[in-house]
């Protein structure tokens, strides 16, 4: 037994080694919950860190060759995950700034050292949504309505029409009627004014979303895991409201429950 054991003398283990082995297997296991929904990355991770093990095995065993193979093998797969699966890592970067509140404090930070105020609704503008919403709820218009907060949205605006308009009712459901060339896609709020309208929002890869769910709600919850965005979605089938923060997604049971949320928009996080 004592043999055995003796091949492992080469080994030197202090505190330093064991706070180094924790750190990593904590990045490993925040790496690995941030994409266990896409199995396809997840897989090439996972190949990625058995590599990473194996490399460190060959490395302590002084075996050259296989630890220049390894090398090679890491640095060509590690570029070649970066280019392949773009969207998909910034997407899970995104997921991780907002889930552990990064991208607001940063965002406070950055906009405090150029002087930039974030834009708060106000309660003409409140009104005016709330009543279109309303309707659009009795007459089972589907919208997708995206309010910005501290993450900007300029991306997503690009991929639409971008006009500056205040916000209107009779503005909003026109926009989201059916005939409407605007109506297929997201609406996206800036403070007091609409921004952008006929957006493209990216859809989440989650499979544990009910199926009576639809593409305007899958839309809105990818959204509100890439930024700290608030969505309201009106269903085309039911006429039913949601609203969608943080990658949940609530569904408003009256108009006074609609009305606090919306109020809650007029009050900007110091």
């Amino acid at each position: 037994m004592i043999k055995v054991l003796g091949i492992f003398d080469f080994l030197s283990f202090g505190w330093a080694d064991v706070l180094d082995v924790l750190m990593v297997a904590l990045l490993i296991y925040f790496l690995i919950r941030s994409i266990r929904g896409d199995s396809s990355i997840f897989n090439i991770v996972l190949l990625l860190v058995f590599l990473l093990i194996l490399q460190a095995v060959v490395t302590a065993l002084n075996m050259r060759m296989m630890s220049a193979l390894l090398d090679a093998l890491l640095d060509v797969g590690v570029l070649a995950v970066i280019i392949l699966f773009q969207p998909e890592i910034r997407h899970m970067l995104n997921r991780f700034a907002v889930q552990s509140g990064l991208a607001r404090r940063s965002g406070q930070l950055f906009n405090r050292l150029l002087g930039i105020k974030e834009e708060a609704m106000g309660d003409l503008s409140v009104d005016e949504l709330g009543e279109a919403i309303r309707a659009m709820s009795a007459e089972k218009t589907g919208a997708l309505i995206v309010i910005q907060h501290k993450s900007l949205l300029d991306e997503y605006m690009n991929t639409g029409d971008r006009f500056e308009a205040d916000i209107n009712r009779r503005l909003i459901m026109n926009i989201f009627f059916k005939n409407s060339p605007l109506h297929d896609g997201a609406m996206i709020i800036v403070g007091d004014h609409i921004a952008a309208a006929r957006c493209q929002l990216p859809m989440t890869n989650r499979t544990d979303i009910p199926a009576h769910y639809g593409m305007r709600h899958r839309a809105a919850i990818g959204l509100s895991e890439d930024t700290d965005a608030d969505i309201l979605v009106v269903s085309e089938e039911t006429g039913d409201v949601s609203f969608v923060h943080g990658g949940e997604i609530h569904t408003v049971q009256d108009m006074k429950e609609l009305r606090q949320l919306l109020s809650s928009l007029m009050t900007i996080e110091e």
